[in-house]
């Protein structure tokens, strides 16, 4: 970081403690960086911040008094607005943003300050989310998007599903579209939304012949908002869908389900990209395309520390551990050396020519950092935001961790724009089918109807069998969708 300032030198600059200058850059209402076990900043985000005032995270506020635009759409979880900028693309502006996170706020504040902001989706009724967004409770809403909080659902987390409150949250998300009944709706989540069970059993309960049963079976979640949604007259299609596919330099599956008021059902969303050029479509755009006109030198990024740089210096582009001397491997990543799987994400260096790799909340933890293809540095800020297509002018607010972890949350623009594209076409009577047999993603049985299915037929294998291995429901519950 450029002409750095220590928090002691800050904390004499604004009048403050050291400890409440840290508290500030922690918390994203100064902008600054943790190096090692210290903090720094500098005199632009000093003076930012007290130009500001030292004002709090933004309040709850209606939509400024403007007109009414013809398509009227409410986001929620909007995060840093990824998904909503690819709707904007399309030519569908929002009335109204949802966000509780303090950050978020801030940045949907900095580039969208006329639209409504609200906070806890608890606190709100539907006639107050529709008189916020500048609505009159007789006017119809045509379009509700969100992304609820995924952790719930994450292969990679405690997976609670719905007994966990952001799992909650999701279903808080169905009751609003059942109550605002617009004309259509959006749910954008994770892959392991597809196998999670109402209510998850951790391993350390699954004793004797355990096995699934009623609510623990795989794909209950997922069953139950469908549920939900039909039951309320929606039309339901769904799939999980690499966003590459979609002109998005990076190689990121999400489940997108898109919801119809006049119960059909939307085509799957149509690809502008493929992999090798297939079905006469462009290839995927590949990291040279995305970093195209950047300058390097004026990125914020955060450091690798020095032991793992070292192993990133012998490493070329698109390599990662497994190409380092194998006698290095041990030291090189410990003993995740003795783990399962292909452990792709430890020191990996992203190729010039092909997409990036999934973008995560931080690109330097161990096991998921990401590496620049030539420079020994982590991608940058900005990097993040060419990968996920947000305009170089968005304003990302808070500390650099925290930029890092609003654009890696975030759905890509591309992505976000074919959605919006699919719902202006049923709108308007012109509905666009995909290529036949496009494939989506990795995998298979995604799309609502083999889901289904398949879904069917692995219960009924499940409540069959008479014994179950506790250690391998995980490996059991995802051989469906391989």
């Amino acid at each position: 970081m450029k002409e750095a300032i220590s928090t002691k030198d800050a904390a004499l600059q604004l009048g403050l403690s050291e400890q409440r200058v840290r508290t500030l850059l922690r918390t994203g209402a100064i902008d600054g960086q943790q190096v090692g076990k210290h903090w720094i900043t500098t005199e632009k985000a000093l003076n930012t911040y007290m130009q500001s005032g030292a004002t709090p995270p933004p309040e709850d506020r209606p939509r400024a008094n403007i007109p009414i635009p013809s398509v009227k759409a409410l986001s929620f979880f909007s995060g840093a607005m990824g998904l909503d900028l690819g709707l904007e693309k399309a030519g569908i502006n929002l009335l109204l943003a949802c966000e509780v996170d303090k950050v978020c706020r801030r940045t949907i504040t900095a580039n969208r300050p006329d639209i409504a902001l609200l906070g806890d989706v608890w606190k709100y009724t539907a006639h107050e989310i529709k008189t916020a967004s500048g609505l009159a409770p007789e006017d119809e809403i045509d379009v509700m998007v969100g992304g609820p909080p995924c952790q719930a659902f994450s292969t990679a987390g405690a997976r609670r599903g719905f007994q966990d409150e952001r799992g909650n949250a999701f279903l808080r998300y169905i009751d609003l579209i059942l109550e605002l009944r617009p004309k259509y709706a959006v749910i954008e989540n994770v892959r392991g939304l597809l196998s999670a069970p109402m209510i998850h059993t951790p391993h350390a309960d699954r004793v004797g012949d355990w096995k699934p049963e009623g609510e623990e079976l795989p794909g209950g979640a997922l069953t139950h908002v469908l549920n939900l949604l039909r039951s309320g007259g929606y039309g339901v299609s769904f799939n999980l869908y690499n966003a590459a596919n979609f002109g998005v330099p990076q190689s990121r599956e999400r489940v997108i389900i898109i919801c119809s008021r006049d119960g059909k059902k939307i085509p799957h969303l149509k690809p502008t990209h493929s992999k090798d050029g297939e079905f006469g479509l462009p290839k995927w755009r590949n990291l040279r395309d995305a970093f195209n006109g950047m300058d390097s030198h004026k990125c914020d990024h955060e450091v690798f520390p020095e032991e793992r740089l070292r192993f990133y210096k012998m490493l070329e582009p698109g390599q990662y551990w497994k190409h380092l001397p194998k006698e290095l491997h041990r030291e090189a990543i410990g003993g995740s050396l003795d783990s399962g799987g292909g452990k792709t994400g430890f020191l990996r260096r992203l190729d010039w020519d092909k997409p990036s790799c999934t973008l995560v909340t931080s690109p330097i933890m161990p096991a998921t950092d990401i590496c620049h293809p030539t420079e020994d540095r982590p991608i940058s800020v900005q990097e993040y935001m060419r990968i996920q297509q947000f305009p170089d002018e968005w304003e990302i607010c808070g500390s650099i961790k925290d930029k890092y972890k609003q654009i890696g949350n975030a759905v890509p623009v591309g992505l976000g724009a074919a959605v919006g594209r699919a719902i202006l076409a049923h709108m308007q009577g012109k509905d666009e089918n995909p290529p036949e047999n496009f494939a989506y993603s990795r995998y298979r049985n995604t799309d609502e109807v083999s889901w289904e299915t398949a879904t069917l037929e692995k219960i009924s294998t499940l409540k069959s069998k008479k014994s179950y291995n506790p250690n391998n429901i995980e490996k059991n519950q995802y051989a469906l969708f391989t």
